[in-house]
């Protein structure tokens, strides 16, 4: 079985200059390393885990295992740098079937023990994102086991059927229990003594101060603009697109993200409804900078019963006028901030209104916007994820979890704020 290593481009040089700044701190040794299993690739959307496994990687040394490449001949494992102190690990395996499933399980085991053993970690902690992945976690002995449970991947089209059960499993052994939202909050404490809220976060200077000019593709547009970043998958509301090229032949619909899931002969297609594929991370505040409007168009349905999107607070982050479907996690905390609205009518009509919204009609969303930034950041999640984290795998002293604000979701509701006139007198 082979185990290859390389620098991918993102841990190049040159590359550094577009690599968010926390990513080219050199941060001392002194925690146990850390094995990541996602069902998500490190080079896909820049969401949770990059932002959070980047983070902890400051402290501790982290591989980050991706769902297994299909690839016929004899199974082998490559490495590949992709930021300070986080390695990626592409499975290449001959064996079809559900991501970390059975059938795989006796070829991934002996690979990534080999290189444990060759990085010389004899303790270390697993940290997962998808339950698919517990047995093989437990086979390879870490320390502990934490669940970072930022969706519910059941509820996901193509879902293995086993997920569920291996789900159970994965709570039944977990030291901790970190949800990405608070309905998987709700859904998941009374599965596990030990659940942790840790909705999802920004980085608001990175959304605020766009580094970068429009890009020309977007600048040649006529305005208004309109705009979507994240998956485009079967949670988005097609219907809702469609209707929204319909209506406003006048307006350009810009969405960036991969396609996943379906097919792209199921989108709608407009002269003016734009899937401009997957753009970095770093490209992504240049974009919104030229939006008139944020979109968060998903259906409401199974699927994102338990979604907790990070654009939302990214969009807010860019001071942009928000238009969402009613989602639960975005409209319990934010529903004085964003303009929410049901089906396609209903949302362009949304649309509308924060299109008609002059500066002063929009003030009082900004502010409680700029309240709710005030108190969020991915740094300030990950350090309290760390705290727990050390606790169960470093046992360093737990005096200091009581000076930090877990993530409890009551805390997290902007709770009622003074108007612009009281806040200013």
């Amino acid at each position: 079985m082979a185990i290859s290593h390389r620098l991918s481009d993102a841990a190049a040089p040159a590359a550094l200059r577009v690599i968010p700044a926390f990513l080219r701190r050199k941060i001392p040794l002194g925690a146990s390393p850390l094995i990541v299993f996602s069902h998500l690739r490190w080079n896909f959307v820049f969401q949770r885990p990059q932002h959070v496994i980047s983070r902890l990687a400051r402290r501790r040394d982290v591989v980050f295992v991706e769902e297994p490449i299909f690839e016929e001949g004899e199974p082998r494992l490559e490495i590949i740098a992709v930021a300070p102190r986080v390695s990626v690990a592409h499975i290449h395996l001959p064996i079809p079937g559900p991501a970390f499933g059975l059938d795989q399980e006796a070829s991934i085991v002996p690979l990534l023990a080999e290189h444990i053993a060759r990085k010389g970690w004899t303790t270390f902690g697993a940290w997962l994102y998808t339950p698919m992945a517990v047995r093989i976690a437990l086979a390879l002995g870490p320390k502990e086991i934490i669940y970072d449970c930022m969706d519910e991947l059941s509820a996901f089209l193509g879902a293995p059927p086993e997920l569920l059960d291996r789900e159970q499993v994965l709570l039944d052994l977990a030291g901790a229990v970190f949800t990405g939202g608070p309905s998987l909050h709700r859904a998941k404490r009374d599965r596990h003594p030990g659940v942790y809220c840790f909705p999802s976060s920004v980085e608001v200077e990175h959304f605020a101060n766009p580094s970068m000019p429009e890009p020309r593709e977007q600048s040649l547009l006529n305005r208004p603009r309109l705009g979507f970043f994240g998956v485009i998958d079967e949670r988005i509301d097609l219907a809702i697109l469609a209707q929204l090229a319909r209506s406003h032949p006048e307006w350009q619909i810009m969405m960036i993200g991969p396609i996943a899931r379906i097919g792209p002969g199921s989108l709608p297609r407009s002269a003016n409804l734009h899937y401009l594929g997957q753009r970095r991370y770093t490209e992504l505040p240049a974009y919104l900078a030229g939006w008139n409007v944020c979109l968060i168009p998903y259906v409401i349905g199974p699927a994102t019963r338990f979604i907790n999107p990070t654009n939302a607070l990214e969009y807010m982050a860019a001071g942009r006028p928000v238009v969402t479907t009613p989602i639960h996690d975005v409209v319990e905390p934010y529903g004085d901030i964003v303009f929410a609205a049901s089906g396609p009518e209903g949302f362009v009509a949304a649309c509308e209104r924060a299109m008609r919204s002059s500066e002063s009609d929009l003030a009082p969303r900004n502010y409680r916007a700029q309240r709710v930034l005030q108190r969020i950041s991915w740094d300030r999640t990950v350090e309290a994820m760390d705290l727990i984290l050390s606790k169960l795998l470093d046992r360093r002293s737990t005096a200091a979890l009581t000076q930090h604000a877990m993530f409890d979701f009551d805390r997290m509701i902007p709770s009622p704020t003074p108007s612009l006139g009281e806040a200013r007198a």
